[in-house]
């Protein structure tokens, strides 16, 4: 028998329409990396819960889980704890203790090691996952790449024999998502130890897996390695909308029709354009003209923010001035002080130096009032934050009501909503009984049905997949139409270039950096994305995998389209 092995698993949250998982069939042995992929709301996360038996979700549920060759449901309580590791999404929910050290501690105490034996294997890990100069540190101080990194570590101390993760990069920058990666890899290469993870961040995680799974409406799609699930996607549709989240040489590569072997990473890319295309000239950029006379509509002028009194100073003389009608993403490390610097700007925080207007009026002078209706709203990091309400359709409900619109606008609003989103299906659920892309569709909803004229997003692509980021894009196109002002806040690279008009650098409490997006993307060496470090050699100002697809058709060697 395999070592995970699932047998006609079928599951329905209470008062869903229809079930999330469909009689899921699936096998994995010992030592397998497999990634499971699909759309937001597919299933991926809950059947992950399912496989830990501690925090699998209630409903109606049928079928079978073994591991080992044992039903899941008869493994003693120690077995279940140690061998079954789980990885969450958000960092911040895992962590139980105030000490890194007692976190990596934690689990071994509950299992009753002695404590020399607790000693080793916390310095053991400690020295594996690099943690020795931050292990007395508090907890409640470190950035989300190290709390996720300690997660792994806690995790590990206890040897688990499979390691369960549900999108463990999402909150985190490029540079650490990276890293946390290459130790997955490692983990799997070095230790043989089964890995499955759930990702919507594919250009890293999918050419390293040696089985990629994917999800649609509850069932499996496609099983196998990664050259195979690339090409069997396009047979399952040509449009299907996982075809949108594979790594960008895949992409490339499909959209040209190109009959050789598909190029999975970076390096594959570089060396099929390389083999195929001749160098090209740069996209013409028109120089900003400091947006002629318009005056900005946000206007943050040197402001210094501190958490506490005699505390670390967050914010260090932060400027920036946000215009009508355009979207500015700010970008940067974990722990630099991004989220902070929307909290100043939102009004949530208040700075002890420094000045923040909107029109030109000093924010101080504004009631909440005129403040958050109509004028500025805010998405936050954590969607569950401001889903307070028994269903989604209450949650709408509940925003409209606050603006004492006519009963038939106040309709036509939520309908409106609800379609551009696509939440009609979610309408009776519990936000918490949502995937997090989800979730963070129902919170951006409530968000725009208050109207804003500044709105502040922060990572509002957490969780969602490709296709859902499509709609994003839309949306914020038509609200850019509408003269709305936007800052983003964002570790997704690829969604920050396809629709910003600026981009912003954050290190160090400020903006050390800023420029149009081709500018700032090109000149960047880590921060950018897999499209422009897969096409730099030959074309030295694409960002986007459009950008590349364009330039490839003008300049192929030989014959590559399908006639």
């Amino acid at each position: 028998m395999a070592f995970v092995e699932i047998k006609q698993l079928t599951f329905s949250y209470p008062l869903a329409q229809q079930p999330v998982l469909q009689q899921i069939d699936i096998s994995i042995e010992e030592g397998e990396f497999v990634v499971l992929c699909g759309t937001s709301g597919c299933g991926k996360s809950t059947l992950l819960r399912h496989l830990k038996r501690e925090i699998t979700p209630h409903g109606n549920t049928s079928g079978a889980i073994y591991y080992d060759g044992t039903l899941l449901n008869e493994l003693t309580e120690r077995v279940a704890a140690s061998e079954i590791g789980f990885v969450m999404q958000n960092p911040e929910n895992q962590i139980v203790t105030d000490k890194v050290w007692h976190e990596l501690a934690f689990g071994l105490e509950n299992l009753g090691y002695d404590t020399m034996t607790i000693r080793r294997k916390v310095a053991e890990m400690a020295n594996f996952f690099g943690i020795q100069t931050w292990f007395r540190k508090s907890t409640m101080d470190l950035s989300g790449g190290q709390k996720q990194l300690l997660n792994l570590a806690a995790i590990m101390a206890m040897q688990p024999k499979l390691l369960i993760l549900d999108e463990p990069t999402s909150q985190l920058d490029p540079i650490a998502a990276s890293e946390f990666i290459t130790t997955l890899h490692k983990l799997n290469k070095e230790l043989g130890l089964t890995i499955i993870l759930v990702e919507h961040r594919l250009e890293e995680i999918y050419p390293i897996a040696d089985r990629v799974v994917v999800m649609d409406e509850g069932k499996i799609i496609c099983n196998g390695a990664p050259h195979q699930v690339a090409n069997e996607l396009r047979h399952v549709s040509q449009d299907h909308p996982m075809l949108l989240g594979l790594p960008t040489p895949i992409r490339v590569h499909h959209a040209l029709n190109s009959l050789t072997k598909a190029p999975l990473t970076i390096r594959e890319g570089r060396q099929w354009l390389s083999e195929n295309f001749e160098p090209g000239h740069e996209i013409h950029v028109e120089t900003d003209l400091e947006k002629n006379t318009e005056k900005p509509i946000l206007d943050i002028q040197d402001t210094w923010f501190r958490y506490e009194k005699n505390g670390m100073d967050i914010l260090r003389g932060l400027s920036l001035q946000v215009y009508p009608g355009e979207l500015i993403s700010i970008l940067g490390g974990n722990g630099t002080g991004k989220t902070t610097s929307l909290g100043v700007m939102s009004g949530i925080y208040k700075p002890y130096r420094g000045k923040i207007l909107i029109d030109g009026k000093s924010m101080k002078k504004f009631s909440n009032q005129d403040l958050y209706h109509e004028c500025l709203a805010v998405l936050p990091q954590d969607p569950q934050t401001i889903l307070v309400s028994k269903t989604v359709k209450l949650e709408l409900e509940a925003v409209v009501e606050t603006l004492k619109l006519p009963k038939e606008q106040a309709i036509n609003e939520i309908n409106s909503i609800v379609e551009a989103l696509d939440l009609e299906t979610l309408l009776a659920r519990h936000p918490y009984d949502l995937s997090g892309g989800e979730q963070q569709k129902v919170a951006l909803a409530k968000v725009l049905l208050l109207h804003p004229r500044i709105l502040l997003l922060d990572e509002p692509t957490k969780g969602m997949d490709a296709a859902s980021k499509e709609v994003l894009s839309k949306i914020l196109e038509n609200l850019k139409k509408q003269n709305v002002a936007i800052v983003m806040v964002t570790h997704d690279i690829e969604f920050s270039a396809s629709n910003s008009d600026r981009c912003a650098l954050f290190f160090d409490g400020n903006i050390v950096s800023s420029d149009n997006t081709r500018a700032f993307y090109s000149g960047n060496h880590f921060y950018t994305t897999a499209a422009h470090r897969m096409s730099r050699h030959l074309f030295s100002n694409a960002i986007t995998s459009k950008d590349v697809i364009t330039f490839c058709k003008k300049h192929q060697k030989k014959h590559l389209i399908e006639s």
